[in-house]
């Protein structure tokens, strides 16, 4: 019997209807999204935020380093600051977002001691953990166990570098928290889509079984995950689109089967169409038969989707199965250190000479004991975007480019001796050098990404309610 038979009869009232809206699709979106759609859009029974990509824990690793309080968004602190007045107002929106990065029940307090600070210490937050498998991967670690998806290396390569391993959690914690009645939901890492789900689970009562309902909340959740890309932002037909400036954050109207409506606030800038609404619902993505997610494995092959309206658009026809058994991990690892540098270079033969300059950075550096293990020369407006194709303009033809020299070594000294090679260039290369105001490039770690699976059952998520 399909999924959405099966629980018909589970389904506990609920308003017909539940409204999520995105505001935030990377760590360093807009920080007035959040506020600003919740002022467009007051109605929104959630609102879920995305901070997480796939190697933004090694970055706050990094900051946990320096502080251990830290390692998490701290913008969120500041999001949750200004969506104060509207809960003072009486706004009953609810928060569900992956700010908490390495450090949930520390970006907890932070928000609680924020809350409590403007009067608004009476709203529960809730904190989802557990997704940190790095002790378990380096005492279950063998050449079987948490192979690279990518390349089917095996984890000893760089189990001594590793940073930070993650498992992508999915809906059911979340969902618990909100059944608890939590205002906020800060997690770790999660499978982006499940943001969406944990609401709607709760919303609607589902089943863990419901597959089909699932897989059209995982599609929900996929269309608004990256912000404003369904609503306009990042479309082939981009010049086209109405208010570039003032692009409306997505929301989803989703109802009791899973079925939902994409749309955005009323006067906003943007476009919801059926084809912004198909670009995102290619982004990446494999298998369209098989898309994987920690709720359900999710097929888009019968999905129709059309416009429903001005700027809605109606997604239906989703079909769910069982989830895998095993998490995605995303593990992070130390992979050396990397600069660049650029310089703009004008005049007659520019491009010439700005491969020249690059070629003899290089050569500098290694006269001084160091043959860099990479490099990469690159001279913008020449085509250095793309290779290969011929470019409309010959490049004897023009008069400026910007060089960019990029290196990578796993000695940092080596990087550092490059970033000595880029002012010198100020007198002894060509004439029509110029751009050099930003200094020496500055020597940046680099982190190395690792995918690879653990089975569920070595993981187990926890969702506890913050004290106050």
């Amino acid at each position: 019997m399909p999924s959405e038979e099966k629980s018909s009869s589970q389904q506990p009232a609920a308003s017909s209807t539940c409204r999520i809206g995105n505001a935030q699709a990377f760590w360093g979106d807009s920080v007035d999204a959040p506020a600003r759609l919740v002022s467009q859009q007051p109605d929104l029974d959630y609102l879920t935020l995305d901070y997480l990509a796939e190697v933004s824990l090694s970055i706050l690793a990094i900051q946990r380093e320096k502080d251990p309080s830290l390692g998490y968004a701290r913008d969120f602190v500041e999001v949750v600051k200004s969506l104060v007045p509207h809960w003072k107002k009486g706004v009953k929106m609810r928060i569900v977002t992956n700010a908490g990065g390495l450090n949930p029940e520390g970006c907890a307090r932070a928000c609680r001691d924020a809350l409590q600070k403007a009067g608004c210490g009476h709203l529960k937050i809730w904190v989802v953990d557990g997704d940190d498998v790095l002790p378990i991967i380096r005492e279950r670690s063998d050449e079987a166990s948490f192979r690279n998806l990518e390349s089917d290396d095996p984890i000893k390569t760089v189990l001594d570098r590793l940073v930070t391993a993650n498992a992508y959690f999915g809906a059911e914690p979340i969902a618990q928290a909100l059944k608890a009645g939590a205002d906020l939901v800060i997690t770790g890492r999660v499978a982006d889509p499940s943001l969406v789900v944990g609401p709607c689970i709760a919303h609607f009562g589902w089943s863990a079984t419901d597959y089909d309902r699932i897989a059209g909340a995982t599609i929900a959740g996929h269309l608004i995950e990256c912000g404003t890309q369904a609503t306009g932002g990042f479309s082939t037909d981009w010049l086209s689109i109405p208010g570039r400036d003032d692009i409306g954050f997505p929301v989803v109207e989703v109802d009791a089967g899973g079925s939902c409506v994409v749309t955005k606030p009323a006067g906003t800038g943007g476009c919801v169409s059926v084809p912004t609404v198909k670009e995102q619902l290619l982004y990446e993505i494999g298998d369209p038969d098989n898309y994987l997610s920690p709720d359900a494995t999710v097929s888009f092959l019968d999905l129709s989707v059309k416009q429903a309206g001005k700027n809605r658009v109606r997604v239906k026809g989703a079909l769910g199965r069982p989830p895998p058994d095993s998490y995605k991990v995303s593990a992070t690892y130390r992979d050396g250190f990397r600069a660049h540098g650029m310089l703009t270079i004008y005049g007659r033969d520019a491009v010439k000479k700005a491969r020249l300059c690059g070629a003899g950075a290089l050569q500098r550096v290694k006269r001084a004991g160091y043959a860099l293990e990479r490099s990469l020369v690159e001279c913008l407006g020449a085509g250095a975007s793309v290779p290969g194709v011929k470019q409309a303009v010959p490049e004897s033809a023009l008069l400026e480019t910007v060089l960019r020299i990029g290196v990578a070594d796993h000695r940092r000294e080596a990087v550092e001796r490059f970033s000595k090679e880029m002012a010198p260039l100020v007198t002894c290369g060509p004439q029509g050098v110029t751009g050099y105001a930003v200094g020496r490039p500055k020597v940046m770690p680099v982190f190395g990404y690792w995918p690879c699976l653990i089975e569920k059952r070595h993981v187990k998520p926890s969702a506890r309610r913050l004290e106050s």
